[in-house]
């Protein structure tokens, strides 16, 4: 018998007359309403910009977010920004190209309420994850249905096998002084159009 198995065995030993303790319960929230103002509040908190829009406005809105300079990267070429020097990711656009864009624009899978968080999973006009992660601005296009009110329900959405990418606001981390410092993991300007 191993030292190990010795140490185990007395533990149970002396742990056999304790009586078995009573089952967990399991009563937390896994679904509240959806609620887009939350969703709109958590997202200002984490220093990202919110907007509204109709379906029809979606191109004007994020016409007036994006930089007035510079290459618009839009995965799958599902926005049309008609004056605006936009390129698709197919092919898929070099490490170089990437870092030389102004900014992205992609929809996303599903948007959480209680965190302010943005699920991305390189679904239909998200593109690959490099591209929510070079360019200094990402502007976000979500639907109000997509938005759920807490994690469990968000992750009925999603598909585990699929790459996944959660969003908290902008990019920062802070110094050892505390000193906030964005941009240094991804997007230094994060931009949310939710369509109602």
């Amino acid at each position: 018998m191993s030292s190990r198995d010795e140490v185990l065995s007395r533990i149970r030993t002396a742990l056999s007359d304790r009586p078995a303790p009573a089952p967990a319960e399991r009563t937390y929230r896994t679904s509240v309403p959806a609620d887009v103002e939350r969703f709109e509040d958590r997202l200002r908190d984490y220093k990202a910009t919110v907007h509204r829009c109709a379906p029809d406005a979606i191109a004007a809105t994020v016409a007036a977010v994006l930089p007035t300079q510079g290459r618009i990267v839009v995965p799958a070429g599902w926005l049309d920004l008609p004056g605006r020097d936009v390129v698709t990711d197919d092919p898929e656009l070099s490490p170089a190209d990437l870092d030389a864009a102004a900014a992205v624009v992609t929809r996303c899978a599903v948007g959480i309420a209680e965190t302010g968080t943005i699920v991305l999973d390189a679904g239909e006009a998200q593109g690959r994850r490099a591209l929510t992660l070079v360019p200094d601005v990402h502007v976000v296009v979500i639907d109000t249905d997509q938005v759920v009110g807490l994690v469990p329900e968000a992750l009925t959405r999603l598909t585990a096998t699929r790459p996944l990418t959660w969003i908290s606001g902008p990019s920062a981390t802070s110094d050892i002084e505390l000193q906030r410092v964005e941009g240094v993991h991804g997007p230094r300007t994060l931009h949310v159009v939710i369509v109602t």
